[in-house]
């Protein structure tokens, strides 16, 4: 049985549960370490005892698939807020060729992103002065990397020099700095990746945009990765959270020397070209990124495809896309006039009549599923159409979820199902519905507005009210789950071990347990 070790991002269940769900419903070993040794927000895990830990779990492995950020900084938010200096960060990355050396055959899949700059002020993931000064310095690296590039404007050129005066120093020195040594470990990876250290690599792009520092970083890299011709082994586009499900995907078609090909179709004709929030390129091409880097390509029709992607996409982008909170009637006319969701429904009709294995990866809106289309499927008894689905955070992380799943899902359905992968691939289906849009979509917000106030609590302040909100949220779940999924029949089904890993009201972890499993 091939093995493949795995060392998370974090310990969030996106990056920690997700591969290791989707790797449950293969036939490979998937190797995780506890989660009480991948830190907590803004404390960073032990570098030794992972580095000992991966010593130790690939010494008989035939792949690893290594989040560089854990390994050297201790995790996402540790990447934003460390005092490492180069030299110890690169110390720390040789633990690399320590496990090729220990193992020649281990094959390295690496990924370490290229740090954010948030275009607001909060210090719930950052340093403690981006609670004043997070929009400045976004500012600051947007009109930077503007400058480097094109003409400012007079009025950039008058708020360039607001800037200078107005930024602390010291915020701005400690900022800069950091990004030089988190560039330069990127620059190392690379060089890696040259070497054969890192047999692949992904840069993600974490929460960018089209100028900033984030842009200015990823030319530098893109450069280095062309003039050495790593263009096929090192892959730079908008993600973070799913690439942990985007490498077990690609390791697998790997193992099976699969390479499927997937028919992409969109509720909007404008959806391709629309710049999503949060990200730099039009959507079409950030597709493009995540199904070649999971090992897949776009394939020419649907008749002969493995997997149709329905994509239910924003016709506007950036700042007019919406979120999740916003009501239909608010948001901007392109949702009523440029998205046709009526047909895009039909469309999956159509396909699952076909017997298609249909994956709907819902980025219209932000943070969550887009209600308007969910009802819809539902009062349609389209649900039980779809194979695999997404709604969570950006558009990046909810493409590589769905897509890594639903290939995974292809492949079997080549083979004679077995019982127990069939039901995960439900189960991981199930999750998705309920957290995507049962919980970021619909409680989540009920419990914000009507609910948290009278506990005393705040978006980002649960912690002295944890077990209320716990429970409220299995009440608003198990509601959930008896009116809007009442055709997935799931009254053997109980939700158990609620919680809010980070003490705030975004990540939900839980379980989708099997009420026979258990009293069997």
């Amino acid at each position: 049985m091939t093995t493949i070790v795995y060392l998370p991002l974090d310990e969030r269940p996106c990056n920690a549960l997700f591969p290791a769900q989707i790797a449950a419903m293969t036939d490979v070993r998937f190797v995780v370490p506890p989660v009480s040794a991948l830190g907590n927000k803004k404390q960073a895990a032990n570098h030794e005892r992972i580095a000992e830990w991966l010593l130790k779990e690939t010494e008989g492995a035939d792949y690893a698939i290594l989040s560089i950020d854990m390994l050297v900084y201790g995790g996402i938010v540790p990447s934003r807020l460390h005092r490492l200096d180069e030299q110890e960060c690169l110390r720390r990355l040789a633990v690399l060729k320590n496990l090729k050396s220990a193992n020649p055959r281990l094959r390295i899949y690496g990924f370490n992103l290229i740090t954010r700059a948030p275009a607001y002020n909060s210090s719930e993931e950052e340093p403690d002065y981006y609670a004043e000064h997070g929009a400045d310095l976004h500012k600051y690296g947007w009109l930077s990397d503007k400058m480097e590039r094109e003409t400012l404007t007079p009025e950039e050129t008058e708020e360039w020099s607001r800037l200078q005066t107005r930024l602390p120093h010291d915020a701005l020195h400690d900022l800069l700095d950091r990004r030089r040594t988190n560039a330069a470990l990127n620059e190392a990876a690379v060089r890696y990746a040259q070497q054969g250290t890192i047999d692949f690599l992904i840069i993600p792009l974490d929460d960018n945009s089209r100028y900033g520092f984030t842009a200015l970083e990823q030319r530098k890299l893109l450069h280095s990765v062309e003039a050495n011709r790593l263009m096929d082994r090192v892959h730079i586009y908008p993600g973070a959270d799913e690439i942990g499900c985007t490498l077990f995907t690609r390791v697998f078609c790997e193992i099976k020397q699969y390479r499927p090909e997937v028919f992409v179709r969109y509720s909007s004709i404008h959806g391709p070209a629309v710049i999503p929030k949060y990200e730099d390129r039009s959507l079409g091409e950030s597709i493009k990124c995540h199904l070649t880097a999971a090992g897949a390509c776009i394939g020419d029709s649907s008749a002969d495809a493995d997997v149709v992607l329905m994509v239910h996409s924003a016709a506007i982008g950036q700042h007019e896309m919406a979120e999740t909170g916003i009501p239909f009637g608010e948001r901007h006319r392109t949702y009523f006039s440029e998205i046709n969701y009526r047909e895009f429904a039909q469309a999956i009709r159509m396909y699952s009549s076909k017997n298609k294995l249909i994956a709907l990866a819902d980025v219209a809106v932000c943070n969550g599923a887009d209600t308007v289309l969910m009802n819809l499927l539902e009062d349609s008894g389209l649900l039980p159409a779809l194979s695999a689905y997404a709604a969570w955070n950006t558009s990046g992380n909810s493409l590589g979820t769905v897509i890594a799943h639903a290939i995974v899902a292809s492949y079997y359905r080549k083979e004679e199902q077995a019982p127990e992968r069939e039901s995960l691939e439900r189960e991981f289906l199930l999750c998705r519905l309920i957290e995507d849009w049962g919980y970021q979509s619909l409680v989540r917000g009920d419990i914000v507005a009507n609910d948290l106030p009278e506990l005393g609590g705040e978006y980002f302040s649960i912690d002295h009210i944890r077990e209320q909100v716990y429970e409220l949220i299995r009440t608003k779940l198990d509601e959930f789950i008896r009116n809007r999924l009442a055709d997935f029949q799931l009254d053997r089904y109980r939700l158990t071990e609620i919680r809010l890993p980070w003490n705030r009201m975004f990540e939900l972890d839980f379980k989708l347990q099997r009420i026979e499993a258990e009293e069997g």
